[in-house]
């Protein structure tokens, strides 16, 4: 059942679409909330519900390759993650084998696993693969992670391995997600999973990742420092400007960024549909009766209120740098938490700008499942992103022969 929503919350909702352009005579002591109004709103499929399972990053990447073939003028599809799930644990417990138990297997992937996948083993429809053979209507991988988890560390500590193991782990995979059909039937014709990526007329290859690091040189590859990247997956490194010139040359010519960042910071908005980066506020930025009850307050008080804020008129946000993205990276302020999609772009009542963002935590949210990320979130939160090449401005391209 959806959420019911708030009268207020309704009311933004209707924001986000308005067609009204923000003005200079707002008066900026009256604004309440945040409004956004799309300039930029690409076509997409459903929002789709990862649930209680880790998969953020399929559910991205499916999300990213079903808006190409949108883009292409083909039909809107609703592709399975489960599938690309299991074929990535396959991989991963090989791999994980091969070390003898060292490196990463989890539930967690990389923004270019999904084309991985889809390149190498092919794609299945979800009407075809939902991946619930366990009884449950929702994602929910607790049980399975477990399973797996358990099975493969003791497998990798063996000295020595019969041919029996993997057909072990296949057979949890089978319990958990159901076996991989080797044909199916999608609108009259047969297809086995290679075939059917194959004609959705997607060149898997074309995706790649980029990410911005001056710990390593620019306009060069390396494999990104993050756990989930577990096929140690070279990323184009940029500096700051092109990183953002990349995405925001892609989305004026129609296509859709597959992203990676960080979401535990306290400007991350989920359930209000934004995402922004606030400077903390201090005693300094008091003055009169609020000043006098700022020094009233407790330490633990002052630390809870330093990040409040109500709107784009009281919200000053940090000046991202590179030095000061670098420095975010290297202490964890910044993390690899989650896989979403850059649909778009917005602006607020105050003229500011953000990225339309498509997520995977179901519809029940103030957007239906869509939030708005400030330029300085962006900019200091994203971890990596990938989009098609063809997308990327031509002298970059050039710099990276690409």
């Amino acid at each position: 059942m959806k959420k019911l929503i708030p009268a207020a919350a309704l009311l933004l909702a209707f924001g986000a679409t308005a067609q009204t352009e923000p003005t200079d005579s707002v008066a900026t002591d009256s604004i309440k909330g945040f409004v956004f109004t799309d300039v930029i709103s690409l076509p997409t499929t459903s929002v789709k519900d990862q649930n209680k399972s880790g998969t953020c990053w399929c559910f991205s990447g499916t999300s990213a390759i079903e808006e190409e073939v949108l883009r292409q003028g083909g039909d809107s599809l609703d592709l399975s993650e489960m599938y690309t799930v299991r074929q990535c644990y396959l991989d991963k417990a090989k791999r994980y084998v091969r070390l003898g138990g060292v490196g990463n297997f989890s539930q967690g992937g990389s923004i270019i696993d999904v084309a991985y996948v889809m390149d190498r083993y092919g794609a299945i429809p979800e009407s075809v693969y939902a991946g619930l053979n366990y009884g449950e209507s929702a994602h929910d991988h607790s049980e399975v992670e477990k399973a797996l988890t358990s099975y493969i560390t003791s497998i990798a500590g063996s000295r020595k391995l019969s041919p029996a193991w993997l057909k072990g782990f296949e057979g949890i995979l089978d319990a958990y997600f159901g076996p991989v059909p080797e044909t199916f039937e999608v609108n009259g014709k047969t297809y086995t999973p290679k075939s059917y990526a194959e004609s959705l007329g997607v060149n898997f290859n074309d995706f790649v990742p980029f990410t911005s690091f001056t710990h390593q040189p620019m306009y060069s590859t390396f494999p990104l420092e993050v756990c989930d990247n577990w096929l140690w997956a070279d990323y184009y490194n940029v500096p700051l400007d092109d990183f953002k010139r990349i995405v925001d040359e892609a989305l004026k010519a129609g296509y859709t960024v597959n992203w990676a960042a960080d979401v535990s910071e306290k400007g991350f908005k989920w359930n209000d549909g934004y995402a922004v980066l606030p400077e903390k506020k201090t005693e300094a930025d008091m003055q009169g009766t609020e000043l006098s009850r700022w020094v009233k307050l407790s330490d633990a008080d002052k630390e809870k209120e330093a990040y409040q804020f109500t709107s784009p008129a009281d919200l000053k946000e940090v000046n991202v740098t590179a030095e000061l993205r670098q420095q975010m990276f290297d202490n964890h302020e910044t993390t690899d938490d989650h896989g979403m999609v850059i649909v778009g772009t917005a602006t607020d009542q105050l003229g500011n700008r953000y990225y339309k963002v498509k997520n995977s935590w179901n519809t029940n949210q103030v957007y239906d499942g869509y939030f708005y990320v400030s330029e300085p979130y962006f900019l200091a939160k994203t971890m990596s992103f990938s989009v098609n090449k063809n997308a990327v401005p031509k002298d970059i391209r050039k710099k990276l022969n690409l």
